[in-house]
């Protein structure tokens, strides 16, 4: 089974659902299925073949979609980059993934093409009219619905698919629920010192990391090229998500930060989360990041990064900590840093080993 196929079997399943929507523009998923189909037989054309790359230099559109699942049913690997990069930047990451196509838009295609300067790849634009050394989008939409035959495209790289449903977020906010059909996920002991076995379950309520069952139709085989990263995370079967978790009595899954954020001090496990929720609650804070620093005598000690309102203060903070029900003593910070902003991806998750490399600015409430 692969996403391509998925994406087949779900354009026959619900043909007229709404796929993808972008701003005026929509697709159902059989028109979805249709166009990733044609850009696969259409990348083909132009010699893109199973495992071969193709850069997708696109912002958060219509034809980034289309163009993705097509790379699925044809089995080439899409590797999207971000727009903002410079020429130089984008000719190191067309060179390292030697891609044989790179898809781009007006935004990014003069970068492309200088970074595209001497090598083999060739250019598709998004948009209209296209550059003279380019392919149309459009072409190639066309190109291949000419060399379409049912049945006729070849699999593609299989890929981690496992995931929970939570049917109704209103029951339970934040709850991630049970896993999917076809897919099982256990919480085992999070040990950063030790590899551990995926039987050794934690008890109800008890964090832990969330592994999952790698015999499934959705399932990987592994990581490109990558065999030090299937040497840590593939076990006996399971994947090693390095997400944290844990179930609750209802047998419901909660996700509750990662592995790689675990502060051990003094023998116990903190988990950051718990410590950012609770300051967060304070009417001061802005925002807030928590990460263990190196401590002589305990190993590691809690910090907080605090993004403070005017006239906040660290004792303030930590009389907020004591007074919480919901934080044992043991891991409350033992430092506070003010800083103008936290680092975050633009998708707004933390970047942790920024602040452990000092990467902030730190302010005055």
């Amino acid at each position: 089974m692969t996403l391509g196929e998925l994406l087949a079997r779900a354009a026959l399943r619900r043909p007229e659902a709404e796929a993808v929507v972008d701003g005026q523009r929509r697709l159902t998923y059989a028109e979805l299925d249709k166009g990733a189909t044609a850009v696969a037989a259409g990348l083909r054309r132009l010699g893109v073949g199973r495992g071969d790359r193709v850069l997708l230099a696109l912002r958060n559109r219509l034809e980034h979609v289309v163009a993705y699942w097509g790379l699925q049913k044809l089995g080439g690997v899409a590797v999207p980059v971000n727009v903002r990069l410079a020429a130089g930047e984008l000719r190191y990451l067309l060179d390292d993934s030697g891609a044989r196509v790179a898809l781009c838009e007006a935004s990014t295609v003069a970068a492309v093409r200088e970074a595209a300067a001497g090598t083999s790849a060739r250019l598709v634009f998004v948009g209209d009219p296209a550059p003279a050394d380019s392919i149309a989008f459009a072409d190639l939409l066309a190109a291949g619905d000419e060399l379409t035959e049912p049945g006729g495209e070849p699999r593609g790289e299989n890929d981690l698919y496992t995931f929970s449903v939570f049917p109704d977020v209103r029951v339970k906010p934040g709850c991630a629920d049970r896993a999917e059909l076809h897919s099982t996920l256990r919480v085992v002991v999070a040990s950063a010192e030790r590899r551990v076995g995926p039987d050794e379950l934690v008890p109800p309520s008890v964090k832990g990391e969330i592994v999952a069952s790698l015999a499934s139709d959705k399932a990987f085989a592994g990581y490109w090229n990558r065999p030090d990263a299937d040497a840590r995370a593939l076990r006996e079967g399971w994947y090693f998500t390095g997400d944290m978790g844990w179930v609750d009595a209802d047998g419901d899954l909660w996700v509750a930060g990662r592995v790689d954020d675990m502060i051990i001090s003094g023998g116990e496990n903190i988990y950051p989360v718990e410590i950012e929720e609770v300051l967060a609650r304070h009417a001061l804070v802005r925002d807030v990041a928590v990460i263990g620093e190196p401590d002589e005598k305990w190993g590691e000690r809690v910090v907080a990064f605090v993004v403070p309102a005017t006239g906040l203060t660290a004792e303030a903070l930590d009389g907020h900590c004591r007074a919480s029900d919901d934080l044992a003593n043991f891991k409350r910070p033992r430092r506070f840093v003010f800083v103008s902003e936290i680092p975050k991806t633009a998708s707004g998750k933390l970047l942790r080993r920024l602040l452990r490399d000092g990467h902030y600015t730190e302010v005055r409430p």
